[in-house]
Order: C-alpha cells, then sequence, then structure tokens
C-alpha cells in the first residue's frame, strides 16, 4: 500500500508564499512522474504542476513563473514552492505520484489533500 501525505497548507495573504510538501510510503519500487492538481470549489481537480524522475517539469499557465515543483528521489518527496499567491489560487492541493510496487506494477497514487486559503 503506497500513502501519499500532504503538508503545508494554510492562510496567506495575497502575495505571499507557501510550501507544499508530499512524503510517499509504503513498500515503492520507484516513482516515476509525482505532481500536484488542484480542486477549487465547484471546479475539477485540474493539474498545476508535474514532475518527472529525471527533473523535466511542466506547469500549468496559471502558475508558470510564481511556483516550482522539486522533487527529492531519495526521500520519496514532491515539493510545491508557491509565490506571489493569488485568491484564485484557494484550493485543495492533491499529491499525485505514478509509483511502481512489487508484483503489482505501477498505478497512480493520491494524496488526502490539504487547503490551501489566499485572502485579498
Amino acid at each position: 500500500q503506497v500513502q501519499l501525505v500532504e503538508s503545508g497548507g494554510g492562510l496567506v495573504q495575497a502575495g505571499g508564499s507557501l510550501r507544499l510538501s508530499c512524503a510517499a510510503s509504503g513498500i515503492i519500487s520507484s516513482i516515476n512522474d509525482m505532481g500536484w492538481y488542484c480542486q477549487a470549489p465547484g471546479k475539477q481537480r485540474e493539474l498545476v504542476a508535474t514532475i518527472t524522475s529525471g527533473g523535466s517539469t511542466n506547469y500549468a499557465d496559471s502558475v508558470k513563473g510564481r511556483f516550482t515543483i522539486s522533487r527529492d528521489n531519495v526521500q520519496k518527496m514532491v515539493y510545491l514552492q508557491m509565490n506571489s499567491l493569488k485568491p484564485e489560487d484557494t484550493a485543495v492541493y492533491y499529491c499525485n505520484a505514478d509509483a511502481v510496487v512489487p508484483l503489482m506494477g505501477a498505478r497512480r497514487y493520491w494524496g488526502q489533500g490539504t487547503q490551501v486559503t489566499v485572502s485579498s
């Protein structure tokens, strides 16, 4: 069983910063892509940023230049540095990992989510 646990969410004023962390645990052979998604009230979950095991990144247009995704392959962690936050960034942020588990192969796992609220 693979578990993803997010931390670092909270309430911040517009223009402020937050750093989200996500720790993967369990019997994991390797992790391919990792990423962050967000879901605002009444909206579908959408991609924020992804990062490959080799460090290649992809960002939603709305966060380019403001957010930075990074990972630590040894510690099985992924991070999201969020700067210049806007009220429209308010959402629950979910960690996602494409993890390879012995005898089960690769599948996607989700964390429980962490709330980010940006006040104007």
